[in-house]
This record gives structure tokens, sequence and C-alpha cells, in this order.
């Protein structure tokens, strides 16, 4: 498979603190990579760094064949990157139909098209994700798990050959959150994505995911498939401690 992202070298401080440090890796196109570390490994920053909403200090981050480290957000967006949020950031005084809308028309550009157009393609959307019913309702009264499925909605009507996707399970029950991680891997599925999937449950990472890469510190630990990555032990010791060999 053909390399979708290319990433050497990321650095981030704040301040003294340097909370990704010279991290390098790659994601080849169709591939789903789970990205995971213990609390405060730098994962969100990363993410961020990939998406643009913060900028890196050094390093470089390739798109194809399109250098995007100093691109805005909006471009990134433009060029086929999208996310979805561990806490859901709707429009809350927006329709779930025109929070869709707006992801139609600012994401991959789409020359000349209208708003009647852009309303119907983002129903095609919302009738993806289970939300047609509720098309009209105002986002701010959506539930919990609606609210996830208008995030995912929103990140696909863009368009995205990339899709970053920020812990699907946090808040939900576990039916709700079956039915969150089958809509991921449906969308991967129709819609040929790359899917890029932050996840604190390893179960789900265990079956979802064909390779992991695992930080902490802000720097690679581990990269392989699922099986060699849960088994590595410093992996292990990331996530309980140096003195976890005492009680295995």
């Amino acid at each position: 498979m053909a390399e979708l992202l290319e990433v050497n070298g990321l650095t981030k401080r704040f301040g003294g603190l340097i909370a990704v440090n010279q991290l390098s890796f790659s994601i080849r196109k169709g591939e789903t990579v789970g990205f995971i570390g213990p609390n405060g490994a730098g994962k969100s920053t990363v993410v961020n760094l990939l998406t643009g909403y913060l900028k890196a200090d050094d390093g470089t981050i390739k798109l194809e064949d399109r250098h995007i480290t100093h691109a805005k957000p909006w471009q990134r967006a433009h060029f086929g990157l999208a996310r979805t949020y561990q806490i859901p950031r709707p429009f809350p005084e927006l329709t779930a139909l025109m929070s869709v809308v707006t992801a139609v028309l600012c994401g991959k550009q789409r020359v000349n098209q209208s708003l009647e157009d852009a309303g119907v393609e983002a129903t095609q959307y919302l009738e993806f994700v289970g939300l047609f019913s509720k098309r009209n309702i105002l986002a701010r009264d959506l539930t919990f798990y609606e609210l996830r499925m208008l995030e995912l909605a929103r990140a696909l009507a863009t368009t995205p050959k990339l899709l970053f996707i920020d812990e699907v399970m946090a808040g939900l029950n576990p039916g709700e959150a079956k039915r969150a991680v089958e809509m991921v891997m449906r969308a991967k599925r129709h819609f040929g994505l790359t899917i890029f999937w932050i996840e604190h449950v390893m179960a789900i990472i265990m079956d979802a995911a064909d390779r992991v890469i695992a930080i902490n510190y802000g720097q690679k630990i581990a990269d392989g498939t699922p099986d060699e990555v849960i088994s590595n032990d410093v992996v292990i010791e990331a996530y309980l401690g140096k003195g976890w060999r005492q009680y295995a």
C-alpha cells in the first residue's frame, strides 16, 4: 500500500515541557492505525499537530505528495484530513442538517455548490449515521450518542482521505459504544477511508486496527501489529509502571 501520511521528527514544546519529541511514523492508504499511550502521553497533542490546531516547533508532515506542515486547519480539510473529538463540539443553535451542511460547504473544495445541493448531500450523510429523522432537531437537543454520530457525519461530509477518531466510546454505555464502533468501521468500508484511531479501550484497538503505534512522553515506543504492541514490555511498563513484573 502507498504511503498516505508521513510524519518525520515532529516536535512540540509548551515552555520547558516537550509534549511531542521527534516523533516519526507513516500511515498507508486503507489502514486502520490505532494510536495508544497512557494519560498524558501526548496523543491529543499529536492529533492537534496533524490537523493544524497546533503549530509544530520542528519536523514535517506530508500528505501524499503535499507538505502540509504549515497549512491551516481549513486547508488540511480541503486536502483530505478530518477528525472527530473526544468531547463532541456541535453548533448548538444549528439543526443537525445545517450542522452537516456547514461541513459539506467548508470541507473539500466544491466549486459553485449551492446551499440546496449541499442540503441534499448533507441529508445523505445524516441518513448514513442514522440521524435522518433528527435532521430538523437542534444539536443542543440531541443525546450524547446522537452528538457522536453528528460528529461523524460532519467529518464524513468533508470527504476525507484520512479520518482521525478520538475515543469514540467515551461517555457511551456498552450498547451505544458497540454501535458507534460498528458505524466507524462501516464508514471506513463504505467511503474507502484510512483511519487513525485514538482509543483507551484496548479490546477495540485489538479488533479494529491493522497496526498500532504506542507513544509515551511524546515519543514512539512501539509500532507493529496489535498483538506485537500489546505484548511489548515497554508498552506494558508505560501503562503499569516499572514494577509490573512482580505482579505478573
